[in-house]
């Protein structure tokens, strides 16, 4: 393992862990984005450049300015949420526990695993190339690509429509 993937790994962790944290919404976009910039980076270490691109634009930009608009138009003319102080909740408290023991499991898988003992089969020669990627993505998962892209423009248009009718 290389220093670069530990690093970028543990500041993917971070950032979800500030997602979970976070008491203002705008916080937790931001702790989103730097949980993508790290998944980024991980992209780095695994030596898929254009997959790193994308998650950075893409994720970390495009998808995050929308999660900001959305937040500030939901949240215009409202008093701020306040959490709970000190409290944790129940689905706070159960995914400390789980993330816990996923660590606890990681650790003992790296302290008694044998290296090399899952044998991995042989990547395709175009794994990870820009036009294989490409042609996947505009072929075979071109449906769900469109839906997605519906799903958000619907969500932004319902995002609207709420705010504007809070102010009427």
């Amino acid at each position: 393992m290389n220093a670069l993937f530990i690093i970028a790994g543990l500041m993917a962790i971070a950032g979800v862990i500030g997602v979970i944290l976070a008491k203002q919404p705008v916080h937790q976009v931001l702790a989103t984005v730097l949980s993508f910039l790290g998944l980024a980076a991980l992209y780095l270490s695994l030596q898929n450049e254009f997959m790193a691109v994308i998650q950075m634009i893409v994720y970390g930009g495009a998808v995050m300015i929308l999660f900001l608009f959305v937040i500030a138009l939901l949240s215009a003319g409202k008093d701020p949420v306040e959490k709970d102080a000190g409290k944790l909740s129940l689905p706070a408290i159960l995914g400390f526990s789980f993330g816990g023991a996923v660590l606890v499991m990681l650790g003992l898988v790296g302290l008694f695993g044998k290296e090399g003992a899952v044998a991995f089969g042989k990547v395709a020669e175009e794994f990870g190339q820009v036009k294989a990627f490409g042609y996947e993505l505009l072929t075979t998962y071109v449906l769900p690509f469109e839906l997605l892209s519906f799903i958000l423009m619907v969500a932004v248009i319902g995002v609207v429509i709420l705010v504007g009718r809070q102010k009427a």
